[in-house]
C-alpha cells in the first residue's frame, strides 16, 4: 500500500486497514515460522505497511487503543 492511498484514508478506515495489515503480519510470520512460507518477501512488505499505516495515525494525533476498543463494541 502506498503512502498516498493511506493518506486518502479516513481516520475510521486507517484503523481498520491497521488490524487488517497487522492480521496479515501475523499470519505471514506463523506461516514462515511454520516453513508454509514460500516467498518471503510479503513479510517485508507487511511490516512497512504496518509501520506507514502507524506512522500516519501518529501524525493525525489518532488513540489507536482507544479507537480499536471502540469498534470492536
Amino acid at each position: 500500500m502506498k503512502s498516498s492511498e493511506i493518506h486518502a484514508l479516513h481516520d475510521i478506515e486507517l484503523v481498520e486497514k491497521l488490524k487488517e495489515a497487522r492480521q496479515e503480519a501475523f499470519n505471514l510470520r506463523l506461516r514462515h515460522a511454520t516453513g508454509e512460507l514460500e516467498n518471503s518477501a510479503g513479510l517485508s512488505r507487511a511490516k512497512k505497511d504496518v509501520a506507514r499505516l502507524l506512522t500516519i495515525a501518529s501524525q493525525r494525533n489518532i488513540d489507536l487503543e482507544r479507537e480499536q476498543s471502540s469498534s470492536t463494541k
